[in-house]
């Protein structure tokens, strides 16, 4: 897998759902969920992305049935997320620095 910068909002919440193996279709509940109803992506965001990501290693085709294909979370898929957190960590960190100087 190539150096990955930083992740789209897709990307990240599509990795966070397959923490949790699934479909297409739960993952878009999933991803609702998640982000609490503000994040709502369409089935050709989620398929254009599961397709990058799959290219990419992060995550795997574990099953299909019929139409239903059924995706998981690489060990690099996961790597990349937890470092993805840990960069979304930091950024919020620095920020505080707006809190003390109100």
């Amino acid at each position: 897998m190539a150096e990955q910068g930083p992740m789209t909002e897709a990307m990240y919440y599509i990795l966070l759902a397959l923490l949790k193996p699934g479909h297409g279709y739960g993952m878009m509940q999933r991803i609702k969920e998640l982000s609490g109803g503000r994040l709502v992506m369409g089935p050709g965001t989620l398929y254009g992305v599961l397709s990058r990501m799959s290219r990419e290693g992060l995550i795997v085709l574990t099953s299909e049935e019929g139409r239903r294909k059924n995706y998981a979370i690489t060990g690099a898929g996961r790597d990349a997320l937890l470092a993805e957190y840990a960069r979304l960590k930091r950024l919020v960190a620095d920020g505080k620095l707006m809190e003390v100087e109100k």
